[in-house]
């Protein structure tokens, strides 16, 4: 399905340099999102309220592996950017190879570097790269009782008798 806010790398640094251009903050958000939930909407929300254009960057299936473990994603890359892109809080996505978005980061500076409530701003892990540049990490989101591995713990494991 054809989604004008799925951009790859290039077209992705395109967009925000024209954003910058008329004045536009950018925000970035990033994740997973494997099987979306109200704490993945209400990060976005959150996310898009610091004002400006939102870009999500979501992990690729190898990716994800890597961090979650066989079987993971539950839902290919393309199909989570698909429902990323549908919400109205998203500007743009990007599917990104690496573990973390340190490179994205670097490429695009974005002016503020969002993550959730399980994290602080000294424990987010691309703090670094932010700083590099002068931009600023906010923590953003409800409190984390929400998560993808839990839901298929509690929810989609086979019950027993």
């Amino acid at each position: 399905m054809e989604n004008g806010k799925i951009l790859d790398r290039e077209q992705l640094r395109q967009r925000v340099e024209q954003w910058r251009s008329a004045g536009e903050r950018i925000i970035l958000g990033n994740g997973n999102f494997d099987l979306l939930h109200v704490g993945h909407v209400r990060y976005l929300h959150g996310a898009k309220q610091l004002g400006g254009k939102l870009v999500v960057a979501i992990n690729s299936d190898e990716s994800v592996r890597t961090l979650k473990g066989e079987g993971r994603p539950v839902m290919p890359a393309e199909e989570r950017a698909e429902i990323i892109a549908a919400l109205a809080d998203v500007d743009a996505v990007v599917i990104f190879p690496e573990l973390d978005v340190r490179a994205l980061i670097r490429e695009i500076r974005p002016d503020i570097q969002a993550k959730g409530t399980d994290y602080t701003a000294e424990s987010v892990p691309e703090r670094d790269a932010v700083a590099e540049y002068g931009g600023r990490v906010a923590i953003v989101g409800d409190p984390k009782d929400h998560s993808t591995s839990e839901i298929i713990r509690s929810r989609l494991a086979p019950r027993r008798p």
